[in-house]
C-alpha cells in the first residue's frame, strides 16, 4: 500500500486577513488569465505583424520567441524577487510592466521596437502563474483548495484556446495591434484588485532574501535562451548540420549541468533544487514537464491541420477547437467536487486515458473530414483536461509546506514551459520529417509508369482542357497531382503525431502511480 503523505497545516487566515478568499481568487485569476491569453493571441497575428513591420515570417517568429524567452527565465527568479521586495509589491510591478509594455507591443512601428517591448512583456508576464498560484494556494483552508483551484484553473484552461478566436475576430475586424491593447483594461482592473484584496503572509514579511545568486541566474539565462532559440530556429538550418547548432547546444549542455550543480550544492541559491527531494513534487514536475509536451503539441498542430491541409482561415480554425474550452467549463465543477474527496492519482489516472483516447482518436482524420466531425472528441479532449491539472498539482504540492511551496511554483512552471517547447519543436519538425517520408512511401507505391497514376493523369488533363487546351493541360496536371500527393503526405505526417502524442499519454498513466497517496483535501492544489 502507498504511503500517506503528511500535509502542512492550515495557514490561509493570516493570507487572507479578513478578506474572502473568492475575492483573492478573482484578483490573481485576472492577472493569469491575461498571461495565459496573451501567449496565444499573438501567434494568430504573427502573418499581418510581420507584413505592417516590414519582416519575413521567420522574423516575426521573434516575436513569440524573444517573449517565451524572458518568461522562461523570470520563472525560476519569481520566488527570490517574492522574499526581496515582497510579493504583492512585486505581483502589482509584473501586472503593471506587462499592461505597459502591452501597450508598447501594440503602438510598435518597427520589429526592433516590437521585440524590445516583447521581452520586456515576457519577462514581467513570467512570474504571474508562480506568484498568483502560491497566493492562492495559502488563501484558502485545505478542504476547500480543490473547489478554488478548479476555478482558477478555469481561466487558465479556457484561455489559450480563447486566444486564437479572439486575436483572429481582432485581427480581421479591427487590427493586429488590438491583439495587445485587450491587455490594457485587463491589467488595470487586476492591478486594483490586487491591491485592494491581496496581502503578504508573516513569514513573507519576516524573511529577509538572501545574497543574489548571479552565477545562478548567468547558467539559467544562458541555458533557457539557448534551448529556446535551437529549438525555434534548428529545423530551419536542418539542426546539428549547421555549426551555430552545435555550439549553442554545448553551451546549453554546459550552462544547464552547471545550473544543477550549482542550485543543489550551494545554499541560497535562485533555485533550490533541493525541493525535488520530496518524492511527490519531483514525480509532479516530471508528468507536468511529459504533459507539456503534450498538451502545447496539440493545442499548436490541430489548428495547423485545419489551416494548411482544409484551408481555414485563423479564426475559423480557432472556433473549431474552441470546444475543448466548453469540455473544460464542464468538467472543472465537477473535479472541484471530486479533487475532496477522491484520491488524485484516480482523477489523473481518468484524465490522461481520456486526453489519450481522444488524441488517438485524431489520429484516424482524412482531408474528408468536416468542421463538426472531430466536435465531441475536442469537447471531451478539454472535459479530460480538467481532470489533470487540478490533481497534478494536488498530488505534487500535497507533502510541501507553504514556505517551500513559492519556490517550488517557479520549478514547477519552469518544467511545464520547458517541456512545451520541447513538444511544439518536436512537432513542427516531424511534421516536415514525417511528411517526406510518406511522400517517398506514396511514390514509391503509386509510380509514374503505374496504371492507376495514369489514369489520375488522363482524368486530371481532360478535366483541366477546357481551361487550358489539350496541348497545354499536361503540365497543370501534373502539379495538381504532386500538390495533392503533398497534401496526402503530410495528412500522414499529423496522423502520426497524434498516434504518438496518444501513446505518451497513457505512459504518463505508468507515472501517476508513482505518486505516494495524498488525503484528498488535505495538500495544496496548483492550478497549471
Amino acid at each position: 500500500m502507498a504511503a500517506s503523505a503528511t500535509a502542512p497545516l492550515d495557514q490561509s487566515a493570516q493570507v487572507t486577513q479578513g478578506v474572502n478568499p473568492w475575492l483573492i481568487a478573482a484578483a490573481v485569476m485576472l492577472a493569469t488569465f491575461m498571461e495565459v491569453l496573451d501567449t496565444s493571441i499573438a501567434a494568430v497575428a504573427l502573418p499581418y505583424i510581420g507584413g505592417s513591420l516590414s519582416a519575413t515570417t521567420d522574423e516575426a517568429t521573434w516575436v513569440l520567441t524573444s517573449y517565451l524567452v524572458a518568461n522562461a527565465i523570470v520563472l525560476p527568479a519569481s520566488h527570490w524577487c517574492s522574499l526581496k521586495f515582497g510579493r504583492k509589491n512585486f505581483l502589482m510591478s509584473c501586472v503593471l510592466i506587462f499592461t505597459i509594455s502591452s501597450f508598447a507591443c501594440g503602438a510598435a512601428p518597427t520589429l526592433a521596437f516590437m521585440l524590445i517591448a516583447r521581452i520586456v512583456q515576457g519577462a514581467g508576464g513570467g512570474a504571474l502563474q508562480p506568484l498568483s498560484q502560491a497566493i492562492l494556494l495559502e488563501s484558502f483552508p485545505p478542504k476547500k483548495r480543490g473547489a478554488a483551484m478548479a476555478v482558477f484553473a478555469f481561466g487558465v484552461v479556457v484561455a489559450p484556446v480563447l486566444g486564437p478566436t479572439l486575436g483572429g475576430w481582432l485581427t480581421d475586424t479591427y487590427s493586429w495591434r488590438y491583439a495587445f491593447y485587450i491587455n490594457i483594461p485587463i491589467g488595470i482592473l487586476a492591478l486594483y484588485m490586487i491591491n485592494r484584496f491581496v496581502h503578504d503572509p508573516s513569514y513573507i514579511k519576516d524573511r529577509k532574501a538572501p545574497f543574489f545568486d548571479r552565477y545562478g541566474f548567468a547558467a539559467l539565462v544562458i541555458w533557457t535562451g539557448a534551448l529556446q532559440i535551437i529549438l525555434d530556429k534548428g529545423q530551419e538550418v536542418d539542426w546539428f548540420a549547421a555549426t551555430w547548432v552545435r555550439w549553442a547546444s554545448l553551451a546549453l549542455v554546459v550552462s544547464f549541468l552547471y545550473f544543477v550543480w550549482h542550485s543543489w550544492s550551494h545554499k541560497d541559491t535562485l533555485v533550490d533544487l533541493k525541493v525535488l527531494k520530496d518524492r511527490n513534487f519531483a514525480i509532479g514536475a516530471t508528468l507536468i514537464f511529459l504533459f507539456g509536451i503534450a498538451i502545447y503539441s496539440t493545442v499548436v498542430v490541430l489548428p495547423l491541420f485545419y489551416q494548411e491541409l482544409l484551408g481555414y482561415t485563423a479564426f475559423t480554425a480557432g472556433l473549431v477547437v474552441a470546444p475543448r474550452g466548453i469540455g473544460a467549463i464542464c468538467g472543472m465543477p465537477i473535479i472541484g467536487y471530486l479533487s475532496n474527496r477522491a484520491d488524485p492519482r484516480y482523477l489523473l489516472t481518468f484524465g490522461f486515458f481520456t486526453f489519450g483516447l481522444t488524441t488517438l482518436y485524431f489520429g484516424s482524420i482524412t482531408l474528408d473530414i468536416s468542421p463538426t466531425t472531430l466536435l465531441l472528441p475536442i469537447l471531451i479532449t478539454g472535459f479530460g483536461l480538467s481532470f489533470v491539472f487540478v490533481p497534478i498539482n494536488t498530488a505534487a504540492y500535497g507533502t510541501l509546506s507553504n514556505e517551500q511551496i513559492g519556490n517550488a511554483s517557479g520549478l514547477f512552471n519552469l518544467m511545464r514551459n520547458v517541456g512545451g517547447s520541447i513538444g511544439i519543436s518536436l512537432a513542427s519538425t516531424l511534421l516536415v520529417r514525417r511528411a517526406d517520408v510518406h511522400q517517398n512511401f506514396i511514390t514509391n507505391s503509386v509510380p509514374q509508369t503505374g496504371q492507376n497514376f495514369q489514369n489520375s493523369l488522363a482524368a486530371t488533363t481532360h478535366a483541366l482542357t477546357g481551361w487550358f487546351g489539350h496541348a497545354n493541360a499536361a503540365h497543370p496536371a501534373e502539379a495538381m497531382l504532386y500538390r495533392e500527393l503533398q497534401r496526402q503526405a503530410l495528412s500522414w505526417a499529423y496522423v502520426d503525431i497524434f498516434r504518438w502524442l496518444s501513446l505518451l499519454s497513457f505512459g504518463c498513466i505508468v507515472v501517476v502511480w508513482l505518486f505516494k497517496k495524498v488525503k484528498p483535501g488535505r495538500g495544496p492544489a496548483g492550478a497549471h
